[in-house]
């Protein structure tokens, strides 16, 4: 798949990554991570392979981790992710 459009949003981005539509941030996290019922930071937290919640980021934190980059917004970290 490709890179994120410019300008997406958070929840657009965790669809597209979790190959989704129409879910929320929540549930796309959590499809995106192969979870349940968590919160879309613990969500994207599995999905970097955290195993507690000493080791959690926050969103921006773990969104800039996720798709190895720094100081990008959560949105424009993740949009730089290909699917």
């Amino acid at each position: 798949m490709a890179l994120g459009a410019v300008g997406s949003t958070l929840t657009s981005e965790l669809n597209r990554l979790a190959g989704t539509t129409g879910l929320d941030a929540q549930g796309a996290a959590n499809a995106w991570a192969g979870t349940n019922g968590l919160a879309t930071v613990g969500a994207l937290n599995v999905e970097a392979g955290k195993t507690s919640p000493t080791q959690y980021k926050d969103l921006q934190g773990i969104c800039n981790e996720l798709a190895g980059t720094s100081g990008l917004g959560a949105p424009a970290a993740l949009r730089s992710i290909d699917a």
